[in-house]
Parts: C-alpha cells; structure tokens; sequence
C-alpha cells in the first residue's frame, strides 16, 4: 500500500511540473499578424525583452519589454491585458468612454494597466486604484 501511494504521488508531481511548463519561447514574428501590428504601432518605440507561447488548447501569447510593460494576447492576437509597470497604457488602446472616466472622476491620474475579459475591463490607475467596468462601460467595483 505504501509504495501505492509513493508511486501515485511521484506520477502527480511529475504531471504538475509537466503542465507548470506549458510555454515556450517564440520571436514576435512567429505571433499572429494582429499581435505583431498592435506591437508595432503601440510599442514599436520598446525593445522586447522575451516573447513566449502558452501551449493549452486556447493559444495565448506574452510579451514582456525591457522596461517592465507586458502584454498579453489570446490566440488570436488579440490583446487582453497590458501592464505597464513604469509609464502608461497608450491613450488610444483605451476605450473613450474609460478615458472620460478617469479624467471626470480621477483627474491626474494615468491608466498604467488595462485588462478586457468578456465580463467587460479592469484599469489600474497610477496611484494604485483599480476600477472594474462592464461590457457597457458602466462602474461595477473600485479597490485600492
């Protein structure tokens, strides 16, 4: 029964290592033509510092900059989050409706994270502040 149960616990560490490394490394030219034009236009400026792929049956991608910005992609190339640790989220990568937002009810503050799900977005804001809208745009929850 013992060796059982050391054989069942080394088959379930091996198989979590095995799915803990599910990505691998891939240059931006190996990414879908909507990734590589959004990196291009946005953050054309940054030198990237690593790219890889997350192999599970939905594809997505990541991308981190040398400065600290990452970017997430689906599988189609379609962003779903940005993060940019040390400055901002590009002003045109910002839906209106949340950029009117933040400059109505938080002026000064700047949108240095953004995150879309099909729930709606979640920002974070330069002091901290994150703020959770639906499909409509509309305020659902703010933490700090």
């Amino acid at each position: 029964m013992k060796k059982l149960f050391v054989m069942i616990l080394a088959i379930a560490a091996s198989v979590s290592v095995a799915s803990a490394d599910n990505t691998v490394p891939v240059q931006v030219a190996q990414m879908p033509n909507t990734a590589q034009s959004f990196i291009k236009r946005h953050f054309g400026d940054m030198q990237v510092q690593y790219a890889k792929q997350q192999n599970s049956p939905m594809k997505a991608y990541d991308v981190v900059f040398v400065n600290g910005t990452k970017i997430e992609f689906d599988g189609n190339g379609d962003w779903t989050e940005i993060d940019c640790e040390h400055g901002i989220v590009p002003e045109e990568v910002v839906p209106r409706q949340l950029r009117q937002y933040v400059e109505n009810n938080h002026p000064g503050q700047k949108i240095t994270g953004i995150e879309k799900g099909p729930m709606g977005y979640q920002i974070e804001l330069s002091n901290d502040l994150e703020l959770k809208f639906d499909r409509d745009y509309r305020l659902m929850d703010m933490n700090d």
